[in-house]
């Protein structure tokens, strides 16, 4: 019975980032599966500090769960990249 309160936080979400530009460092790490498809390209447009960057083959939308060791891996390369 919980299906309206998890999804409420994406129906709240996506209305408030209209536009603009996200200054601090940034990592990104992408699953093929994940619900929604960035590039490389439109990120950059929004996010003007990404200090990591990484695309795996394999993983979705629960990527901690799915792929643990390549998901704790890029938190610990972001973080790496953003204290040197």
């Amino acid at each position: 019975n919980s299906a309206a309160s998890s999804a409420r936080l994406y129906w709240e979400s996506f209305g408030k980032f209209r536009g603009g530009t996200v200054p601090v460092p940034t990592g990104c790490s992408l699953f093929p599966k994940e619900l929604f498809a960035l590039s490389r390209r439109w990120a950059e447009k929004r996010y003007t500090d990404i200090a990591y960057w990484n695309e795996h083959e394999k993983g979705g939308h629960f990527a901690a769960v799915e792929r643990p060791e390549e998901f704790v891996s890029d938190v610990r390369s972001c973080f790496n990249a953003m204290t040197l």
